[in-house]
């Protein structure tokens, strides 16, 4: 059982909430979430956009959540939070705000775009991207992120970004990073051998478990860690999830992804789990994994749904942008 009473993130003085809101999926039209279609219907202008994150933070700050996630390629996410923060009249503090660099989104604002978005890692986008997410939130900028790291990228030997980094932690800004694909393992216990950072965010869930011990030496070591994509992209949701979850959930009378939100929460290194929510409605289901019954049994029969990784993160890839 778990509330949402704020806790410390890993080493920092920064209050999080075990579950917090990410913003991939309502800061742009189109993202890789199985079922966007029925989600969010045809309207994908900015302004309906910009109404439905607002919508679902009003909802998340009512409910008590007190991290968001968000970054430089969601779109206009860290223009709508920057927004929804003032115009909220929500002092910086009140609530941890983390965001990334890394990516650039590129979408145009189309779902047809044939690229949406462009990574570099140098320290030169480091540079501009810190100045752009400052410029929109400002004092709210409470940990700033590496976005999906990876050992083969270089970025954690970057002797000028782990230099540009270190300047912002003595500045007072937390940082961290996110990391993606099957090496996630290798990529945590790399990130914490540096001493930089203070956070690691990576991708555990029921499908796609391989990170996990990493994660586990990563909250030993201090760091506080931040889980992502704990529904897989939808497909541990009511329109996806496999048989023995969906059973699972109707016995514990919850949704599947708040039982599959709650498998990640009751991981003892897990710090802060993140929901994705695009309505108040989705939001609220996957708050219901703060309460959800779990167990060593109910983790033993699901611990069959795990993937090899290499199979998870090519399906991901395969994922459509909808």
């Amino acid at each position: 059982m778990h509330e949402l009473v704020p806790r410390p993130l890993g080493r920092t003085r920064l209050a999080v909430t075990p579950i917090g809101l990410g913003l991939a999926a309502v800061g742009r039209p189109a993202y890789i979430t199985l079922g966007r279609d029925e989600d969010l219907g045809g309207d994908r202008g900015v302004d309906a956009m910009r109404a439905r994150s607002w919508d679902v933070l009003d909802a998340a700050w009512a409910a008590g959540v007190r991290y968001l996630d968000t970054a430089r390629s969601y779109g206009r996410a860290e223009e709508f939070l920057a927004g929804w923060l003032d115009a909220r009249g929500i002092a910086p503090g009140t609530v941890t705000v983390g965001s990334k660099w890394g990516y650039e989104y590129v979408g145009g604002w189309r779902l047809d775009a044939g690229r949406h978005e462009v990574k570099d890692l140098s320290a030169g986008r480091l540079r501009r991207q810190l100045g752009e997410t400052r410029a929109l939130l400002g004092d709210h900028l409470s940990l700033y992120q590496i976005h999906s790291a990876t050992v083969e990228s270089g970025v954690l030997d970057d002797e000028e970004v782990l230099g540009l980094l270190g300047g912002l932690r003595a500045q007072g800004v937390a940082v961290g990073l996110s990391t993606t694909g099957p090496g996630q393992a290798a990529t945590v216990d790399r990130a914490v051998k540096t001493g930089v950072f203070d956070t690691v965010q990576s991708t555990w869930n029921l499908l796609e478990r391989s990170a996990g011990d990493a994660l586990a030496r990563a909250h030993e070591a201090g760091l506080g860690v931040i889980v992502k994509e704990g529904v897989a992209n939808g497909r541990l949701t009511g329109r996806a999830a496999p048989a023995a979850l969906r059973a699972a959930a109707r016995e514990r009378g919850v949704t599947p992804d708040a039982l599959a939100l709650a498998a990640a929460l009751a991981r003892p290194w897990a710090t802060v789990v993140l929901s994705g929510a695009v309505s108040a409605g989705q939001l609220h289901e996957n708050l219901a994994a703060a309460t959800a019954a779990w167990d060593d049994g109910l983790d033993e029969a699901l611990s069959r749904l795990a993937e090899p990784p290499e199979a998870y993160w090519a399906t991901r890839g395969s994922l459509p942008w909808s």
